[in-house]
């Protein structure tokens, strides 16, 4: 399944503090905290917890979130389906990286350890 150019736009203006909600309550759902949500999200995106609460004050939208992410290296070991995209086909680098941060609030969601989750 490829992403169209509308698809794309739509996560390029999608903001992180409209999707920060729903990536918290989805993990703690499942049993899992804020703290290992933010230690996933710190891994990805190198932000640390006072950034992450900046960035929503500010309501940045996916676009400017990621301009200003130094990702993780080991980032493109992350592949799989997510939200019907198999992450290492997406061409798109953006909708590819919040797809990267999807898939790894979705593996903590489910149950995964920690040090698979980041790829150690």
């Amino acid at each position: 399944m490829n992403t169209t150019p509308e698809h794309n736009e739509r996560i390029a203006q999608m903001t992180f503090s409209s999707v920060y909600p729903l990536y918290l309550a989805k993990v703690e759902r499942k049993g899992r905290t804020r703290e290992e949500l933010h230690q996933v999200i710190t891994w990805l995106t190198g932000f640390d917890d006072t950034t992450l609460y900046h960035l929503m004050d500010e309501k940045v939208t996916f676009a400017t979130f990621f301009e200003r992410v130094q990702l993780n290296p080991k980032a493109q070991l992350i592949t799989g389906t997510i939200c019907g995209y198999k992450i290492e086909a997406i061409e798109n680098s953006l909708t590819k990286q919040v797809r990267y941060l999807d898939k790894l609030v979705d593996e903590l969601a489910k149950g995964r350890k920690m040090e698979k989750i980041l790829r150690a």
